[in-house]
């Protein structure tokens, strides 16, 4: 038989079938495919001596369910970690290292992205079932997936395996639409309160569409991205016409939607469960405990349960809203519900999220008979879930873990939280494994109390104030690091002349508007003395993090360098001059990075003769992309070098070629580089030939 079918051939097959439940009753198991066994239970033990079924090998668990997940961050972690002990196989569609693999050992995992065709219908021929960790994936295929079906092959004969996709793809598909989906709230004929929203037109028509919703709307209100957005990403506040083209140039590319200012006293959420049975009847819908969020730098960093100075009639009604949002939907599940408190009491939805969430972490050790983990698996395989959902605990107060200044900002929050044993506090540290990086979420620290939310805050008080100081030390460094302090009358000491870095420092003076600002003369010195050679130059703070490789290797090289952001959108004018005024200054080689339009290194190279390498950053739509092609297609007569995403490190290695073919000592430096370049890649060959590829791979591990 071949091993691709034809796909008529295959449709015609018309199969329906679990994998695990049709390997079961090839091998003369028959039991149902709900029931959770142990491995090693007589019933599935082999007769001694027995040769391993060959279409089992692949089985980490022989016998137990397969979930395929697609995604594998820290919501997949734990998930798996709710997984392990129900005996429960995830198979994860990630990366080789995503956090969700290293909490879940098994050979069904799939390398590649949770966003290709390709490694999707893999995933979904090794699952018996398969859900999402997050959203923004390629429903398409899921859909293909639930009407045809994936090819396999069981005892050499190929069949169509279709998984249960939960929630379901038609869920998934609305959910990504955030206009879409509160236009199926408002229509469900169920009365949900939803913000008065209009679509923006797109192109030419934008301008026009913008003045009919400030028409319509007034003043304030928000344009928002009606896909791909989180965390806060893809808003706009429009105060005034005057705000009109500069949201334009921030989300003019993007499908758009406009929203009537909500004015919202305390966000809250609810989770709920979402059961139907196998014909797509609607059976339940359960709501966990309202709890209040807060938000801040667009990122959620704390959650109260239940919400302060919130009364209980509005936390049941928040509950009973949320299960009606859920109530429209399709598919089985845990969802997230967040909506505004408005100032006069009544509740407003802001949108869903069709999974686990940040704001149910507090489940965990909150509600721990049903965790928002253990409901999404119980929910995907329709297991029992309770009739109501009561936390074991009066209060609880979940803290996120963002990634500070440094590396290991977060040490002693972390230390504190092991370390803290209390009478009327529990405290539960959850680190998901993560690298830390600025403003990442790399963890959460679950507080739990027999008390009252206002006595457990206070008793919480040193992990909510160190929570609270990471965060102030980010800010403080990005400042630092971006705007140095402006020396005045030369009253700065020589060696604080000499530790401060080079750049075009922004002072901002008393205006009323942000883009008022005065470039200053850029500092004479560093700390050996030399002046700046290179500018590096970024449209926004939030790019800082994918130029520092290239800064450690201008570092390396000993180059001196300057720092500045110019926004070519927000700072124009300021843009503008700085990139006149670089060569005058001694500048040699400019580094712009820019994500999303990214005109910032071709407006650059439009106003200077010096050379200007483009970094592309990966932004929150088309994965940079549209960085890319935009730096790379400047018109003729304006050229632009251009890297690959997010590599500031090969943008800084050829500003050093540049600079090495006028100054000896870096091209010295380069061929040095590449010498011991090549010859770290020898010694790596030479010690996998003599070695072999698993004594090679153990000591990767190391």
């Amino acid at each position: 038989m071949d091993p691709a079918p034809r796909p008529n051939a295959l449709k015609s097959m018309g199969h329906r079938l679990s994998l695990t439940k049709l390997r079961r009753a090839l091998s003369g198991r028959k039991k149902k495919l709900q029931e959770i066994q142990e491995p090693n239970e007589p019933n599935e033990t082999k007769p001694e001596g027995e040769a391993e079924d060959d279409d089992d090998d692949d089985m980490s668990t022989e016998g137990n369910t397969v979930i395929g997940l697609l995604g594998g961050g820290q919501l997949g972690r734990m998930l798996c970690e709710a997984a392990n002990p129900l005996g429960i196989d995830i198979a994860i569609l990630d990366d080789r290292n995503a956090p969700a693999k290293q909490a879940h050992n098994t050979n069904r995992h799939v390398v590649g992205s949770f966003k290709d065709p390709e490694r999707i219908k893999e995933l979904a021929a090794r699952s018996d079932y398969l859900s999402v960790e997050i959203e923004h994936v390629d429903t398409e295929v899921l859909e293909d997936i639930e009407k045809n079906g994936v090819p396999v092959e069981i005892n050499g004969e190929i069949v169509a395996h279709r998984p249960p996709i939960h929630p379901s793809w038609k869920t998934i598909r609305l959910i990504q639409d955030k206009y879409l989906q509160k236009e199926h709230f408002k229509s469900s004929g169920k009365k949900i309160p939803i913000a008065e929203q209009i679509a923006i037109d797109s192109d030419d028509a934008t301008l026009d569409s913008l003045k009919e919703a400030g028409k319509q709307f007034g003043f304030p209100f928000m344009l928002k991205a009606r896909k791909g957005s989180y965390d806060g990403r893809g808003n706009f506040k429009v105060n005034s016409e005057d705000d009109f083209e500069e949201a334009i140039k921030a989300l003019g590319a993007l499908p758009l939607y406009a929203e009537k200012w909500a004015p919202f006293m305390k966000e809250l959420a609810v989770m709920v469960i979402r059961t139907e049975d196998s014909d797509g009847k609607l059976k339940s819908c359960v709501a966990y405990p309202a709890v209040e969020t807060i938000h801040e730098d667009s990122i959620c960093t704390k959650v109260f349960m239940p919400p302060r100075e919130v009364s209980e009639d509005v936390c049941g009604k928040a509950r009973k809203l949320a299960t009606e949002v859920i109530s429209t939907l399709w598919g089985r599940g845990v969802f997230a519900v967040e909506m505004f408190l408005l100032e006069d009491g009544s509740l407003m939805i802001n949108e869903v999220a069709p999974r686990p969430h940040n704001s149910g972490h507090y489940t965990i050790e909150a509600v721990p008979y049903m965790s928002q983990y253990k409901a999404q698996l119980h929910a995907v395989l329709d297991l029992p879930v309770p009739e109501k959902l009561i936390p074991r605990v009066k209060s609880s107060i979940m803290l996120n873990i963002l990634g500070g200044a440094k590396p290991d900002s977060h040490h002693y929050l972390s230390s504190l939280a092991r370390s803290t044993f209390d009478d009327d506090m529990d405290v539960y540290l959850h680190l998901y494994g993560k690298e830390s990086k600025p403003s990442r979420k790399i963890g959460h620290i679950t507080i739990t109390s027999s008390r009252s939310i206002q006595e457990l805050e206070a008793k919480a008080k040193p992990f909510i104030d160190l929570v609270d100081q990471i965060r102030q030390d980010r800010l403080q460094a990005t400042s630092e690091t971006l705007r140095p302090t402006q020396e005045t009358n030369g009253s700065a000491k020589p060696a604080e002349k000499a530790a401060a870095k080079p750049t075009y420092a922004n002072a901002v003076r008393s205006t009323a508007t942000e883009n008022q600002v005065e470039p200053q003369e850029l500092a004479a010195e560093t700390a050996s003395t030399d002046k700046p050679l290179v500018l590096v130059t970024m449209g926004s703070d939030s790019d800082l993090p994918v130029l520092k490789a290239g800064l450690d290797i201008l570092k390396e090289f000993n180059v001196p360098y300057a720092l500045d952001i110019t926004s070519a959108h927000r700072t124009p004018k300021y843009m503008m001059r700085v990139a006149d005024e670089a060569a005058g200054k001694g500048i040699k080689v400019i580094i712009a990075a820019a994500g999303g339009a990214a005109h910032l290194p071709g407006m650059i190279s439009s106003e200077t003769p010096l050379p200007v390498i483009g970094v592309p950053v990966k932004a929150t739509h088309l994965d940079g992309i549209d960085s890319l092609l935009s730096i790379v297609q400047m018109p003729r007569g304006v050229p632009t070098a251009t890297v690959g995403i997010n590599n500031s490190t090969n943008a800084a290695l050829l500003a050093i070629r540049i600079l090495g073919s006028f100054v000896p000592e870096y091209q010295q430096a380069m061929k040095k580089y590449q010498v011991d370049m090549e010859e770290a890649v020898i010694v790596k060959g030479t010690k996998l030939r003599e070695g072999g590829d698993a004594a090679y791979l153990a000591g990767m591990k190391k």
